[in-house]
């Protein structure tokens, strides 16, 4: 007996036998969750207008201030505040907020002075702006962002009811040319249908703070960010991870009630940015960590053991076929969803940047382990 064929056998069916299992775990995520937003259909809300304040925070923002408030400001709904936080800015922010004050009396500035001896973070500046909230009902987004429609405040503004207290809406990144700009927008489309789907199944657990709606009363009976103060990061995710339960929570994902904010041009300024955003997942509760965790090394093991059993040549039809069969569900899914959240270019490229990513990841947490923690600017 040729002794050599049959460790590579028992070696092949082993390998086998850990890509079946990612395999049936990448579908049960595919089928069982994020099928529902690929297949989600708005329903029909009762007119819901109540007032409400949009809440931005700024530090050193003037260029985005002056092109982009203005579409807040034409949100097209009854009764509306805009309150904006002028975080310790020393360029034209206070003389632009200034300027529009005049314009829109609507227009509520609370500002926040340096202070050599106390440093804050982004937490500090947006619990001023809730606190300086007049309306019980708040939508929260980034001076950079620009909502998509006039309708974009009336239609997150109908999900509230008295049991719904979070709405999740998808923020968006600009579309440009290059690669990069294509890895950044798919990053945050995968985001996106995760956090997205979990939320359709009851299951919330993060929100944007590009496009995030919230009770007041929500913030104060979860008495703010105390919980995770100490961390730099956690405005939006770590806030509703805490706050969400499994009938509090509901998602607008229409194309007018997106936000699109500025996106990064250099991978050293995006590889920042995600640093800052991942130290916050350890804080997690612990069944969103499961899931997460469970859907990322599903992956790894998936293509791993891809590779290792294509070398072993075992069973290569069956293999591909079932590598055939992953793609096929996901490519479907994918194109349902990228169309609910206007992203379809990626459509071709997402198997591809799927593996790239996958690359990323592991180089952004051995950097947190190494490097200093970047700080909200």
């Amino acid at each position: 007996m040729d002794w050599s064929v049959f460790k590579i056998f028992s070696w092949g069916l082993v390998v086998f036998g850990v890509f079946a299992f990612a395999l049936l775990i990448q579908l049960w995520y595919y089928l069982g969750f994020f099928s529902r937003l690929a297949f989600y259909k708005r329903k029909e809300l009762p007119v819901n207008t109540p007032p409400a304040s949009i809440v931005i925070c700024a530090r050193n923002e003037d260029d985005n201030l002056a092109e982009f408030l203005p579409h807040v400001f034409a949100q097209d709904y009854p009764e509306f505040e805009v309150v904006v936080v002028n975080d310790c800015s020393c360029d034209n922010t206070s003389d632009y907020l200034k300027e529009f004050a005049k314009k829109h009396s609507n227009l509520k500035i609370v500002t926040i002075k340096e202070d050599d001896t106390y440093s804050h973070g982004k937490k500090v500046a947006l619990m001023m702006g809730i606190k300086g909230a007049t309306h019980e009902h708040m939508l929260l987004t980034d001076a950079d962002c620009k909502p998509n429609s006039k309708d974009w405040l009336r239609s997150m503004m109908q999900h509230f009811t008295t049991e719904t207290e979070i709405v999740l809406g998808y923020g968006a990144y600009e579309k440009q040319k290059g690669f990069l700009n294509k890895i950044i927008r798919y990053d945050t489309f995968m985001i996106a249908l995760q956090f997205l789907s979990f939320a359709l199944a009851r299951k919330t657990y993060m929100g944007t703070g590009r496009n995030l709606a919230y009770k007041k009363s929500l913030f104060f009976k979860m008495k703010g960010f105390a919980s995770h103060y100490h961390i730099e990061s956690g405005d939006d995710d770590l806030f509703v991870n805490e706050a969400a339960t499994k009938q509090n929570s509901k998602i607008e994902v229409s194309v007018a009630t997106h936000t699109i904010s500025r996106v990064k041009k250099t991978f050293g300024s995006w590889f920042r940015q995600k640093r800052r955003h991942v130290t916050t997942f350890k804080f997690y509760n612990g069944g969103s960590k499961f899931r997460l965790v469970m859907m990322s090394m599903s992956q790894y093991l998936y293509f791993v053991a891809f590779i290792a059993i294509l070398i072993l040549q075992f069973q290569p039809i069956i293999v591909l076929s079932l590598f055939a069969l992953r793609l096929l569900i996901q490519m479907i899914i994918f194109n349902k969803s990228m169309k609910q959240l206007a992203e379809k270019d990626l459509l071709l490229l997402a198997p591809f940047i799927e593996v790239i990513v996958l690359f990323i990841y592991p180089m952004i947490t051995i950097s947190n382990m190494f490097l200093k923690k970047n700080k909200w600017k």
